[in-house]
């Protein structure tokens, strides 16, 4: 049964409504018909006592009760007076209608009317119904005059009416039924619109917002509630594109490496010694190549839940001396570290130091002519790491977009790159408390210094 009558309830907002809004106005249109009709009746049922009152007052003047004996004079218009009238005196009955058996219903309930000997009403039921009132009158003799009425030609107005406000109601009831679909199905075309454009935007990602201006108070909240919803997808639907970006760009490193030492494997024969530095090298670019996921990784998933994590503790010297020995500058160009203090405590884990630095030494070999020296120094808050290198530096037109994803300089400047290493080095920095900054006033190469939490 329940099952029936899920089925049964519309699906759409505008049937559902649409149903409430018939399913009310029909409650109200049965009460007011209920109400109408007794009203109806009653009124009719007024009107028959008051036509039987009048008659039975025109009666009473041809009933002569001053004498020794009540006798009812003869008038005019006595067959139209007398027609379904009785007249009573001292007990007895003195006239009834020809019409009306002795003992027949009628005559039987006049007889009880007379003996009450007061003012008083009633319906015999029947086919139709008759409606009975009896007067009493003053004088000598206590006299009661009797009148009767079929009350058939009301009822029949009283159906007519009931039958016409049953038809009306049904018709009103139609017609607001379709008024309501209507208008609220006008009101629900603008909802029906911004869920469209919501799904169309966050399926692109797109900056168009609907905004609170010119728009109803309910609407304006609504879109209110998918503009943040819509922020959101948007963060979410960036952040991974630049999750991917990150990842494609420091894989690409390793990946290579792989490859050439495979190719070089291949193509020439290694001896038992070579073959097992082989196999180091491959170890290390895959060991590297689960560093930069796990990093990455580990940082999106931080972000995304917890922006207070506190990062670990890491001498970067250590690190530094690794990473130059790793980003194999060619024999014109030498690499230098200059430190002022052989430990160095940064607040930040190794793999994230690693991924903020190798971008910024893999640019300075890239672009280096003869050196690129790293210095390490300590301030009163922070651990500053500036890497230099002697080359062309940047544009000052590029400056502006120098850590924006996806920006480079010249593209035909031979050298691979996506443009997220940058971008990427300063948000991990900044994800630690830290910050990648460049040095507009170094003018022969570039300078770009790592600020970290003194550890």
């Amino acid at each position: 049964m329940r099952r029936v009558a899920q089925r049964l309830v519309p699906r759409t907002l505008r049937g559902r409504l649409s149903l409430v809004a018939l399913t009310t106005a029909a409650l109200i249109m049965t009460l007011l018909t209920v109400v109408f009709n007794l009203a109806i009746t009653r009124h009719l049922q007024h009107q028959v006592d008051t036509e039987l009152r009048n008659r039975a007052e025109a009666v009473a003047t041809t009933v002569d009760t001053s004498g020794p004996e009540a006798r009812v004079l003869e008038t005019v218009n006595d067959r139209l007076l007398d027609t379904n009238v009785w007249i009573y005196a001292d007990g007895r009955l003195l006239e009834r209608p020809s019409s009306a058996p002795p003992h027949g219903p009628l005559s039987t309930t006049a007889d009880s009317l007379a003996r009450r000997r007061e003012q008083a009403c009633t319906t015999n039921a029947g086919q139709p119904p008759v409606r009975q009132c009896a007067l009493p009158l003053p004088g000598r003799h206590s006299a009661t005059v009797v009148t009767a009425m079929s009350l058939g030609p009301y009822r029949s107005s009283a159906d007519t009416l009931l039958v016409a406000s049953l038809i009306l109601d049904a018709a009103m009831l139609a017609c607001m039924y379709v008024l309501t679909r209507l208008s609220v199905g006008r009101a629900l075309r603008p909802m029906q619109s911004m869920t469209d454009k919501a799904a169309q935007w966050s399926a692109v990602g797109s900056e168009t917002r609907f905004g609170a201006e010119h728009q109803p108070a309910e609407l304006a909240r609504l879109g209110g509630s998918l503009d943040v919803l819509l922020d959101r997808i948007r963060t979410v639907l960036r952040h991974e594109r630049q999750l991917t970006g990150e990842l494609s760009h420091e894989l690409r490193t390793p990946l290579t490496r792989m490859v050439v030492e495979l190719d070089w494997w291949q193509v020439h024969p290694r001896s038992a010694q070579e073959t097992r530095a082989t196999h180091r090298v491959l170890t290390e670019a895959a060991q590297s190549m689960r560093t930069i996921c796990d990093t990455l990784l580990d940082d999106a998933r931080d972000r995304a839940l917890d922006h207070t994590a506190v990062p670990g503790t890491t001498d970067v010297v250590p690190i530094l001396q690794r990473l130059l020995r790793q980003s194999c500058p060619p024999d014109r160009i030498r690499t230098s570290l200059e430190t002022s203090a052989p430990v160095v405590q940064a607040a930040t884990a190794p793999a994230v130091l690693e991924r903020i630095v190798s971008p910024l030494l893999a640019n300075a070999v890239r672009y280096a002519h003869t050196s690129v020296t790293v210095v390490v120094r300590r301030t009163a808050d922070s651990v500053c790491l500036d890497v230099t290198d002697d080359g062309p530096g940047v544009p000052a037109v590029f400056v502006e977009e120098l850590f924006v994803p996806g920006r480079r300089a010249d593209h035909d400047d031979g050298h691979d790159g996506a443009g997220l290493g940058l971008p990427l080095a300063r948000r991990l920095a900044r994800s630690v408390g830290g910050d990648v900054s460049f040095d507009p006033g170094h003018r022969s190469g570039a300078r770009f210094t790592v600020s970290l939490p003194v550890g």
